[in-house]
C-alpha cells in the first residue's frame, strides 16, 4: 500500500474516534492496535508493538512529569501561589496598570512553580479579574494579560509539556528545559511592553487608583518571605541542571522535595493538603503517561509501515525553501491549536514533523522551542482555545466569548512576533544550550 494512503487510512481513523469523543489515550490504543494487526503481520506485531511501548514507559526520563505534577498541585494547596500575589501587590504599588503587570509576574512566577498553564489561568483568573474590573479596568486589560501570561507555563521549567515533547521527540530533556527559558522570558517582556504602551496611550484601559502605600521595609520582608524562597526551588529545579549536579530527572526530583520542605518550613503542608497533592499528581500522571503510551506507538507503526519515510522523500523534493517548510509546520500546530488540546496535537504531529526537520538538516531543539511557542499560541487562539473557555468558567459573570476573543488577539500578536523573532534568531535558544552542554 502506498505510504499516503497508509496515512491517510491512520490518521482518519484516529481523528474520526476523537471526534466521536473517545479519549485521546483510548483512541491512539485502538488505532495503534488495528494498524498493528493489519500493517505489522497480526498479532505478532501487536505483541512486538506492547514490547517496545513497554521499553519507552519503563524509561527514566519520564520521572519528571510525575515530579512536575508534585509540584504544582503541593504549591497550590499549600496558599504559597496566594503569598507571591500578595507580594507582588506591595511592590507594584501605584503603577498605572499595576493588576496587569502583576498578571504578567504571576504568569512567570506561577511558570518556575508548577508548569501548569490552565491552572494558572483559573488562579489568576478568579483572583486578579474581579478585583480589576471592580478598579474600572477594560476587558481589554483585565482578561487579555492573564490568558496570555498563563501560556508562559509551557514555555519556562519546570514545562511538564517540554518533557513530554522530549520523549516523543527523542530530543534530550535537559537541553529543552534549558532553551525555553530565554523564550520564555522574552515573551513575558514582550506582554510588559504592550501593557505599557496600551495604558500610556488608552490610560482609560487601566484607570490609576490610589493604594496604601507599602513601607520599603515591609516590601523587603514581603521579598525575603515570599520570593526568594522561590529561589530555592527554581535553583532545585534549573540550578542543578546549570551545575551539571543533576541529570533533568534528578533535577525534578529535588524540586518536588524543595517544594515540600518549603510548604513544611511555612507550615501549610497538612495531612490532607499532602495526601490531595499526592492523588492529583499520580492522576494526571498516570493520564499523561497512557497518552504517551499512545503516541510512541503510533510512532512506530507510521515508522515500520513505512509511512514516515515516505513522508520525508516527499517533504525533500518540494520545490520551496526548507525554512519555508518549517515555518508551514510551525503554523500548522497553531492552526489545529484553534480546535484541538496540546496533548494531542503533539503526539499527532511530532513523529511526522522531527524526522522531517532533522532530514532538513535543522537544529531539532531549535524546532521544538517553536513548537511549544506554536502550541501556547494556538492554546489562546479563537475560536476554540482551550485558554479561552478556562477564562470564561472564571471570568466575572456578564463576560463573553466576544470579549474574552478580542482581549486574546493583542497578546497572540506578541506570541506572533516571538516565534517570529526566534525563527530569525536560532542563537537565542541554541545560545544557551551550546554555553550550558557545549
Amino acid at each position: 500500500m502506498e505510504w499516503w494512503l497508509t496515512l491517510s487510512l491512520i490518521l482518519g481513523a484516529l481523528l474520526t474516534l476523537m471526534m466521536l469523543g473517545l479519549p485521546v489515550a483510548f483512541s491512539f490504543l485502538a488505532v495503534n492496535l488495528v494498524g498493528a494487526y493489519l500493517f505489522l503481520g497480526g498479532t505478532s506485531g501487536i505483541e512486538q508493538l506492547v514490547i517496545n511501548t513497554t521499553d519507552a514507559l519503563t524509561s527514566f526520563t519520564l520521572v519528571p512529569i510525575a515530579m512536575f505534577m508534585i509540584m504544582g498541585e503541593v504549591m497550590f494547596r499549600s496558599g504559597i501561589a496566594n503569598d507571591l500575589m500578595d507580594t507582588l501587590d506591595k511592590w507594584f504599588g501605584r503603577l498605572r496598570g499595576r493588576l496587569a503587570y502583576m498578571a504578567v509576574g504571576g504568569g512567570v512566577l506561577f511558570s518556575t512553580l508548577t508548569g501548569n498553564s490552565m491552572g494558572s489561568i483559573a488562579l489568576l483568573g478568579s483572583s486578579l479579574t474581579p478585583e480589576m474590573e471592580k478598579r474600572g479596568y477594560k476587558k481589554a486589560m483585565s482578561l487579555g494579560p492573564i490568558i496570555g501570561s498563563a501560556g508562559l507555563a509551557i514555555m519556562i521549567p519546570p514545562s511538564a509539556l517540554a518533557v513530554v515533547l522530549g520523549v516523543v521527540a527523542e530530543i534530550s530533556i535537559g537541553r529543552l528545559l534549558i532553551a525555553i527559558i530565554v523564550p520564555g522570558l522574552l515573551m513575558a517582556v514582550l506582554y510588559a511592553v504592550y501593557i505599557w504602551a496600551r495604558c500610556t496611550l488608552q490610560p482609560d484601559v487601566a484607570p490609576s487608583f490610589d493604594v496604601a502605600p507599602t513601607p520599603l521595609k515591609a516590601k523587603v520582608t514581603a521579598g525575603i518571605r515570599n520570593i526568594l524562597p522561590i529561589g530555592f526551588i527554581v535553583f532545585a529545579v534549573v540550578g542543578v541542571i546549570f551545575l551539571g549536579l543533576a541529570t533533568p530527572t534528578e533535577a525534578a526530583a529535588s524540586g518536588a522535595v524543595a517544594t515540600i520542605l518549603l510548604a513544611l518550613f511555612k507550615r501549610r503542608l497538612t495531612v490532607d493538603n499532602f495526601s490531595r497533592s499526592m492523588f492529583e499528581s499520580a492522576n494526571i500522571s498516570v493520564m499523561v503517561l497512557l497518552i504517551v503510551a499512545g503516541a510512541v506507538a503510533f510512532s512506530q507503526l507510521l515508522a515500520f509501515t513505512g509511512t514516515t519515510f515516505g513522508l520525508m522523500d516527499a517533504v525533500m523534493n518540494l520545490p520551496v525553501n526548507d525554512h519555508m517548510i518549517v515555518l508551514a509546520m510551525v503554523f500548522t500546530v497553531v492552526l489545529l491549536g484553534m480546535f484541538m488540546g496540546p496533548l494531542p496535537i503533539m503526539l499527532i504531529t511530532l513523529p511526522i514533523f522531527v524526522p522531517v526537520v532533522d532530514q532538513l538538516g535543522f537544529d531539532t531543539i531549535w524546532f521544538a522551542v517553536l513548537f511549544l511557542l506554536a502550541i501556547e499560541t494556538g492554546s489562546t487562539s479563537p475560536p476554540l482555545g482551550a485558554a479561552l473557555f478556562v477564562m470564561k468558567a472564571v471570568a466575572p459573570e456578564g463576560t463573553t466569548m466576544g470579549s474574552i476573543y478580542k482581549a486574546a488577539i493583542p497578546f497572540l500578536i506578541c506570541d506572533f512576533l516571538a516565534i517570529g523573532i526566534i525563527f530569525a534568531f536560532p542563537q537565542i535558544v541554541t545560545g544557551p544550550v551550546s554555553w550550558m552542554f557545549g
